[in-house]
């Protein structure tokens, strides 16, 4: 079984100083590849080496919602730029979240147009973060990104929301939250989405699934997510594993 981890922070330091043996997990565990978000230039620059050091590591940059406020002028320009050079294989994540509302929603906005735009400049998909923010995020999307490969990754959002993600032709990633036992309008979401429109991820080093609730998050425990949409969708792990290894290598266009 192959695997490939759509969203991991191999830059965060509770990763990035021990990769040789997250690396070494991987391999046992079948995942075959990472694709890295890099949020700041500290962990863009740490995503670069790591590319270098394994070919499998691809990485995906922009600030995050939550960080827009304080960061987002500062290193706009720097991703841009990564982008040009394409040394990214996304634009991402950006979007937009209400629940902490850590950054002004205007500003949240103002950034998700300006991620928007580079995207469709360099060619690149975009991967969103989306928190309590879906209509907003429609209608920006449908104003400046109409039609173009989006990826909301770490999906928690309903099946309506969902079904309106789809009709738009975007992808949805499943994290290990839909591993939580009262995850049940998640699982109910899964069920749902088609297995075709469907990626997966751990979005490490948070949010550990259900066996591994309390450790530091890593790409090896994405089999635990695959396993569980096996079993919500009454089909083999393999199948899962096959099918969102071949949608994440055809959105980021991997090699």
């Amino acid at each position: 079984m192959e695997i490939i981890d759509s969203h991991a922070h191999l830059g965060y330091d509770s990763l990035y100083d021990q990769i040789a043996d997250v690396m070494d997990r991987c391999k046992k565990a079948g995942v075959i590849k990472v694709v890295n978000i890099c949020t700041d230039q500290k962990t863009a620059e740490r995503g670069e080496k790591l590319s270098k050091a394994y070919p499998h590591i691809h990485n995906v940059g922009a600030t995050t919602p939550h960080d827009v406020l304080k960061e987002g002028e500062k290193d706009f320009p720097f991703f841009a730029k990564l982008a040009k050079e394409k040394k990214l294989v996304a634009i991402g994540e950006t979007g937009l979240d209400y629940h902490y509302e850590r950054s002004p929603k205007k500003l949240q906005q103002e950034f998700l147009c300006r991620y928007f735009a580079l995207a469709k400049e360099c060619q690149l998909p975009v991967v969103i973060h989306c928190r309590d923010a879906f209509e907003d995020l429609f209608t920006i999307a449908d104003e400046n990104y109409h039609n173009l490969p989006l990826l909301l990754h770490c999906f928690t959002g309903t099946q309506k929301e969902a079904e309106k993600a789809l009709d738009r032709g975007w992808k949805i990633s499943m994290s290990g939250i839909v591993t939580f036992k009262k995850s049940t309008l998640l699982q109910e979401a899964a069920q749902f989405i088609p297995l075709e429109s469907m990626l997966v991820e751990t979005d490490s080093p948070y949010l550990a699934p259900q066996s591994k609730r309390g450790l530091s998050n890593e790409p090896s425990f994405v089999v635990e997510v695959v396993e569980m949409l096996a079993h919500l969708k009454n089909i083999s792990s393999e199948q899962v594993a096959a099918q969102t290894r071949d949608n994440t290598m055809a959105f980021f266009k991997l090699a």
